[in-house]
């Protein structure tokens, strides 16, 4: 079972399942998910962040204040970074980042998560792990909402596979009902959050 950060009244979720985090923006969705992965790294759980959004250097640093006490340039921890090459910014010299040439290039994101949870789950004998993907709204703006539902149901499946936990954010209020709906099914359950009140998880079978 995987443990949630404070705030979800102690909830633990079975292994492959994976979470919508959906709300406005500037509502605290990535640290949201960037808790789940501290809190999975303090009881050695591999952490991996897929970022459309912010780059990786920001999401390392978001990871380290997270991680709180946690040791986190011990943490098995590794980034897919699909923003830095497309904005012109220098890449890290890190050996925990990957990179992809924009988030419209899904193909090259799909290879490089796959091959990154292969070699925590195969490779370094982390049968635990946590997945950030942040975020879905990015994919959206390159391809329609079909295309994103496909390969988010592969990536959702590979999760599954190898009983990791994930959690993807997306901002609520840039998609209509229509294609809020189709993403959410690919989902076990949702996070909402609002700017003025705590974050409610609907999850079946479960109360938080």
């Amino acid at each position: 079972m995987y443990s949630l950060p404070e705030g979800f009244d102690g909830t633990e979720l079975d292994p492959g399942t994976s979470l919508l985090i959906a709300g406005p923006p500037m509502s605290g969705k990535r640290q949201i998910g960037l808790d789940v992965l501290a809190a999975g790294s303090a009881v050695g759980d591999g952490a991996v962040v897929v970022t459309t959004k912010d780059d990786a250097e920001r999401i390392l640093e978001g990871f380290h204040s997270s991680a709180g006490g946690v040791d986190a340039d011990a943490t098995d921890l590794g980034v897919v970074d699909c923003v830095s090459r497309q904005q012109g910014v220098e890449e890290l010299t890190d050996a925990r980042v990957s990179y992809v040439s924009s988030p419209e290039d899904m193909t090259g994101i799909g290879i490089e998560f796959s091959e990154l949870l292969e070699e925590f789950h195969a490779d370094r004998g982390l049968e635990r792990n946590r997945v950030l993907f942040h975020s879905i709204t990015a994919l959206l703006l390159y391809s329609n909402p079909e295309t994103v539902f496909r390969f988010l149901h592969v990536f959702t499946g590979r999760i599954r596979s190898v009983g990791g936990l994930g959690v993807f954010v997306i901002e609520s209020t840039a998609h209509d009902d229509q294609t809020m709906g189709t993403i959410q099914q690919l989902f076990d359950g949702v996070i909402e959050v609002t700017e003025n009140a705590e974050p409610e998880m609907r999850l079946p079978g479960v109360t938080t």
